[in-house]
């Protein structure tokens, strides 16, 4: 089983590299400071979302962020997976599903009624992944942002 790992302060040079090579894959650009600023508050331990390590703490192979609210939907607290990134020398070895697995289990022994996450429509390994693991599209509704 890989180890899941919740994310301390002193983890913020390891959690940063790993977010900033997720972005760089994903084209996602964002200043350095602007995302230190973003998960450092999780790192100190923030009601508002978490920051798992996947493998070994001191040279992790990926992270997991998990951010949480409240829905009235689905009976009380409910997370949203925004970031799951394995370093790709290690991908398709079944991590992803055993993350995927043991981090819901986790949760919801903490209360958690749903943990919700965003796909790419185009991503089709992705996306059967997901559903192999109990993730339902919600063909209905999809995802909207403003930013601010």
């Amino acid at each position: 089983m890989t180890a899941l790992t919740l994310a301390k302060p002193d983890d913020l040079p390891r959690v940063t590299k790993l977010v900033a090579d997720f972005h760089a894959e994903e084209g996602i650009s964002q200043d350095e400071a602007v995302r230190e600023a973003a998960i450092l508050p999780l790192l100190e331990g923030s009601p508002h979302g978490a920051v798992y390590l996947i493998g070994p703490a001191r040279a992790p192979i990926g992270y997991a962020i998990v951010s949480f609210g409240w829905s009235v939907e689905f009976g009380g607290l409910d997370g949203f997976l925004d970031e799951i990134y394995i370093r790709p020398a290690v991908r398709g070895r079944g991590i992803g599903s055993e993350v995927l697995i043991s981090l819901p289990k986790a949760l919801s022994g903490a209360g958690l009624r749903a943990l919700h996450l965003e796909v790419d429509r185009e991503n089709e390994k992705a996306r059967k992944l997901y559903e192999k693991l109990h993730f339902e599209p919600r063909e209905r509704y999809m995802l909207m942002s403003r930013k601010m």
